[in-house]
């Protein structure tokens, strides 16, 4: 069974970053960071992963959820955040 990580993308500076959440390491974090647009479609993301080494787990959708830029201040801008399980594209071959 292959090891399964988080996978999260949010808007930075007015561009959406992927990234992959590698816990209990000192390593630098996958990361891809998207031209200027839109919310990347499902495709963008997925290629994306891949260029990363990574893939959804079979059956992972991408969950999608909202934050106030200021806690507890409900007219401060909303944040974005999606997140989906990933597994190392690797580890999924073998």
């Amino acid at each position: 069974m292959s090891q399964e990580f988080t996978a999260q993308m949010s808007m930075r500076a007015g561009r959406w970053r992927l990234y992959v959440v590698l816990l209990n390491t000192t390593d630098p974090w996958p990361e891809h960071t998207f031209a200027p647009a839109p919310i990347p479609t499902f495709t963008d993301r997925a290629r994306a992963l891949s260029g990363l080494g990574f893939e959804p787990v079979p059956g992972a959708e991408w969950i999608w959820t909202e934050y106030s830029e200021t806690l507890d201040d409900p007219a401060s801008p909303v944040c974005l955040i999606a997140a989906v399980q990933v597994r190392s594209r690797a580890e999924a071959d073998a």
